[in-house]
């Protein structure tokens, strides 16, 4: 556009000084054709719009917009037209409390009351992207700022408005997966109705208030604590029955020893033993007593 006015400038330039009083009367043509040269490459470049991969253009036209989207690549426009673009792939928007870390500068985390009254702090990322079809619409009712109109408003609102239906404790816990998902469903709905498409909602951390977080970690101590002492105790029960097996083994055997073995049988496991000395190397001479009488073992050593 600007190259068009400076050759309309030109032109007029032109016309100005085709007058033959002036002196300059001479250069009226070729400043004329100069002029036309700059209008028709104005008009050549503002006619001819590179839509970039993954974007898509909008046009409007003295404050009206066009409903149909330049896709990416070269598109023939009106040259009169300007033509904004939009992003359309995966966008990302984050509040947390560290410093440099979110979409804003500072603390931009968001603070909650849960059901029992406690004020929970929470890290959040929303991943969203445009419909292509409705970048029309959102040129129209909501402009480029889109983040600022519509993403953070609305999570920020749908949290807190989820936040209070859960008690903080369960909300850093066992709730966690379902707040999100029912957060997602009530944010992805808004979203939807304003050419936004929700992809992903991360709730990236949740910070309880010290007190509450010095009574879980003495519940998780406690617990801890109770489940070693469970295991020591159990471990006690093991070994007090095994040693009670192994007791009763050993008098198990005493008591057959005891009532199963005769005399005979004795004296025939005793010849046994002798014959084994016998036919040791060690062993030479056994001398048997009578009955009752230990044998003498002699021997050349």
């Amino acid at each position: 556009m600007f190259v068009i006015i400076l050759g309309i400038i030109v032109l007029v330039v032109g016309f100005a000084i085709n007058t033959p009083s002036l002196s300059i009367a001479r250069f009226s043509r070729p400043v004329k054709v100069v002029g036309s040269i700059i209008v028709g490459i104005g008009f050549l470049n503002a006619g001819v719009k590179q839509i970039d991969a993954g974007e898509v253009g909008v046009q409007s036209l003295f404050g009206n917009v066009n409903p149909n989207t330049l896709s990416s690549g070269l598109n023939f426009v009106n040259p009169l037209a300007e033509v904004q673009t939009f992003d359309t792939k995966t966008q990302n928007y984050t509040m947390s409390a560290i410093h440099d870390e979110g979409s804003k500068n500072g603390d931009d985390a968001i603070r909650v009351l849960t059901a029992d009254g406690l004020e929970v702090i929470i890290d959040l990322t929303v991943l969203y992207r445009i419909v292509p079809a409705d970048a029309p619409k959102i040129l129209k009712e909501i402009g480029l700022d889109y983040n600022d109109k519509v993403v953070r408003p609305i999570t920020r609102t749908k949290i807190r408005d989820n936040a209070v239906y859960y008690d903080a404790v369960a909300l850093y816990s066992t709730k966690r997966d379902e707040f999100q998902t029912r957060i997602f469903k009530s944010i992805e709905k808004d979203l939807s109705k304003r050419g936004l498409l929700l992809e992903q909602l991360l709730i990236r951390n949740i910070n309880l208030p010290t007190s509450v977080k010095q009574t879980i970690e003495s519940k998780i101590n406690a617990e801890q604590e109770a489940q070693k002492m469970q295991f020591i105790l159990q471990k006690e029960k093991q070994e007090a029955e095994r040693k009670r097996v192994e007791a009763q083994g050993i008098a198990d055997y005493q008591k057959i020893l005891s009532t199963g073995l005769s005399d005979k049988q004795l004296q025939y496991e005793m010849i046994k033993a002798q014959k084994e000395l016998a036919l040791s190397p060690n062993a030479k001479v056994i001398v048997l007593g009578g009955k009752g009488n230990t044998p003498i073992i002699l021997g050349d050593k």
